[in-house]
């Protein structure tokens, strides 16, 4: 919920390699106040089983800049587990991102919805609403 002087973020993941919400995956939350400054870590969770992440962290007053810091490697790594369960023969490489950074700018009083659509080789992302 935001408020005249913060601003307030949410994300989801899909994993279009299935076409499911990806669930389990820990995102960290960083803030800066400008450009030059340093991030700030202010915290995390996990995505849901509907791949959105509720609870992360509010946004400290004056904040201008956020990034949000998805660990892909162990959901990939995970699911490449459960697959080779299922069928043996099946060699994934796992994923090609390890983690993926994304750092975006905001402004007071409003909200930013970003979510990541992901798959093993590659990602993408865009200002929800």
């Amino acid at each position: 919920m935001s408020t005249q002087t913060t601003a307030s973020v949410s994300t989801h993941i899909l994993d279009t390699s299935v076409g499911r919400p990806a669930e389990g995956v820990a995102i960290s939350l960083a803030a800066r106040s400008g450009s030059g400054e340093q991030w700030t870590a202010l915290g995390g969770s996990a995505t849901d089983a509907d791949g959105r992440c509720k609870d992360l962290p509010a946004l400290p007053e004056g904040t201008t800049h956020v990034r949000l810091d998805f660990e892909t490697e162990a959901y990939f790594s995970k699911k490449q587990a459960e697959a080779q369960q299922d069928a043996p023969r099946v060699r994934d490489s796992g994923a090609f991102f390890p983690e993926v950074a994304i750092a975006f700018a905001v402004v007071p009083g409003e909200h930013f919805h970003v979510p990541l659509l992901l798959n093993p080789f590659g990602y993408s992302v865009y200002r929800g609403s």
